[in-house]
């Protein structure tokens, strides 16, 4: 039925009601067990800020009456699917994110899939963040020798090419048992359970065999697999001795901004953190139930437990799982205790979120001042800045730091360790040689361009800048410097600095991007400082020399590291006595 502004017509009723705009089209959906005491809580003389945002787009409300609250929430799910409307929770109009399959054969497989087979396969996930999913099937490829080939098995009188460098175990041609290789399954499903330390005991235990075999190769390739391992389970920080299935999810909003952070827990084990943002009037609690119905959309993993952060209707999601899902998941809402303490990491994580999201926001306009004061072409979304840090010509390194949209863009940083000096303290020539390194690549490998670039320094470091860029034919990107004193702006063109009033927003980013800067490139210089020094108290110990101390930390990273081994462990990897190894102990 369709109601107009007059919100008296909307019956007492439970059902579903539509806000369009005035293009016609629908901006929210809602559910309610009260369609008019709902609906009427929108116009109310002190409703918040968030809220009258919400009214301030409505120009029509039609709703639909449903028999009770639940075919109410049902009918929501379907409304919001089909219309993705802008101002509701939206997971991609429900896309089911994907999981990690181990089939159900005599000699199964293990990929990638987004299609549930009730066939008795194994599912682990899902994965919002696909980059995690395919770091374990990087690591399952590498570790453990299953077949590739896809299809029921056909037998083969010869192996394929797999088999031969070590992928397979070819049980095509016989080469395993089906005993032997469901060994290999299960040691899968525990590393996919977060079960990885019979695996690195193994692993360590080969590795160091490795070693003393002088099978360089393999011990390093071992080595790389355990870092590898350790990556991926870096986010298992919360532990526990139950093995029910939990979930975590907290919702933070700010405005019309809202972010909810998921923890799936399985095993005992924290696997994973994902986010999932949107923009949305809806309280917290209609939030979360917006999205625990879009997000738990098939059976791959659905908790025995859900804890919430806000307070939800408890048996209605209840019953929704027990109904649609066919499974019987018990929801809470912690007040304290451990689950308590999950649901508040989840709730920072997600408050964090919002608050870059709050500052990406705002730096549009920071963005948009700095284009006017430096009257440039066009917005300088993409800024890249570089300094150069040396302690009395020693250890000169240059840092180039990337803001994308006024924020830091960490996975574009780059260090350059300078050559060109020769113990020389100058700091135009470092610029030179950092500049035309980082540009001659972007032009060699087609990299995306900045749209400003800002050097930490005065007038020099600009014209040195700008001498390079120019001799590679990159005119058209603009280079300034920031330097400390007075806070100074310098263009290349102009001879006097542009002087801006503290606190303004463009100056604020440009600041910003000045400190990131310097604090990279001098981390760095404290690094190789802090390195020597350790070099220099190793060669001080009699039968250790240059090609011995970096052997040692080479293999060990640090003076602890090597003083908590066994002396036999650093006799195999760096190949000393075991002796001198003590020696080297007991002298540190």
């Amino acid at each position: 039925m369709s109601a107009p502004y007059n919100v008296q017509e909307i019956p007492h009723t439970p059902g579903v009601y539509l806000m369009k705009n005035s293009s016609g089209r629908i901006i929210y959906v809602g559910k309610a067990k009260d369609l008019k005491k709902r609906v009427s809580s929108y116009f109310l003389k002190n409703r918040d800020l968030k809220t009258s945002m919400l009214v301030n787009h409505i120009a029509d409300i039609e709703y639909i009456i449903t028999t009770n609250e639940y075919e109410a929430l049902i009918l929501e799910n379907n409304l919001i699917k089909k219309w993705n409307p802008k101002y509701n929770i939206s997971l991609k109009d429900g896309k089911t994110f994907p999981v990690i399959r181990i089939t159900n054969e005599d000699f199964p497989r293990v990929f990638r899939t987004r299609r549930i087979v009730k066939d008795g396969s194994k599912y682990y996930g899902p994965y919002a963040d696909v980059r995690k999913l395919d770091a374990y099937l990087e690591l399952i490829d590498r570790i453990f020798p299953l077949r590739k080939c896809k299809g029921p098995l056909r037998r083969r009188y010869a192996p394929c090419l797999y088999y031969h460098i070590g992928k397979c175990t070819a049980p095509c041609a016989g080469k395993v048992t089906k005993e032997e290789y469901q060994q290999q399954v299960e040691r899968v499903k525990a590393f996919l359970s977060g079960k990885t330390e019979e695996l690195e005991r193994n692993m360590k235990r080969e590795m160091q065999q490795a070693s003393a075999d002088m099978a360089f190769e393999r011990a390093a390739e071992l080595r790389d697999t355990l870092i590898a391992i350790a990556s991926v389970q870096t986010q298992q920080q919360v532990q526990d001795f139950t093995e029910l299935h939990r979930d975590y999810a907290a919702c933070v909003m700010k405005d019309q901004l809202c972010t909810i952070s998921v923890f799936q827990m399985e095993e005992g084990k924290l696997l994973g953190r994902e986010m999932f943002r949107a923009q949305t009037f809806a309280d917290e609690a209609e939030a979360l139930t917006e999205f625990i119905m879009q997000f738990y959309v098939d059976d791959a993993y659905i908790p025995r437990e859900l804890y919430l952060s806000h307070e939800v209707d408890q048996e209605l999601i209840q019953t929704y799982f027990q109904q649609e899902r066919h499974r019987h998941v018990r929801v809470h809402m912690p007040v304290h205790g451990k689950h308590r303490k999950i649901v508040n990491m989840a709730m920072e994580n997600a408050r964090q979120d919002v608050i870059r999201r709050q500052r990406a926001a705002g730096n549009t306009e920071g963005l948009k001042e700095l284009k006017r004061v430096l009257e440039l072409e066009r917005l300088p979304k993409r800024i890249e800045g570089f300094d150069i840090a040396q302690l009395a010509g020693k250890y000169p390194v240059a840092s180039l730091i990337s803001f994308y949209e006024g924020n830091p863009d960490k996975k574009n940083y780059r260090r350059f360790h300078l050559k060109s000096l020769d113990g020389a303290i100058d700091d135009y020539e470092a610029v030179r040689e950092a500049v035309a390194r980082r540009y001659t690549r972007v032009i060699n490998e087609e990299l995306e361009q900045p749209d400003l670039i800002m050097i930490d320094g005065g007038k020099g470091q600009v014209h040195a800048a700008r001498e390079i860029l120019e001799s590679l034919g990159l005119y058209h990107i603009p280079v300034i410097g920031l330097a400390k004193e007075f806070e100074a702006i310098y263009r290349y063109d102009r001879s006097e600095p542009i002087l801006l009033p503290e606190g303004n927003e463009a100056l604020r980013i440009l600041q910003a991007v000045r400190d990131e800067t310097h604090r990279f490139a001098t981390s760095l210089n404290q690094k190789k400082r802090e390195q020597e020094s350790r070099f220099s108290v190793l060669e001080a110990i009699e039968g250790i020399g240059p090609v011995r101390s970096t052997r040692l930390m080479q293999k060990f990273g640090s003076i602890e590291a090597l003083k908590a081994a066994d002396p036999e462990e650093i006799s195999a990897a760096c190949k000393i006595s075991v002796e001198l190894a003590r020696t080297v102990q007991q002298s540190l």
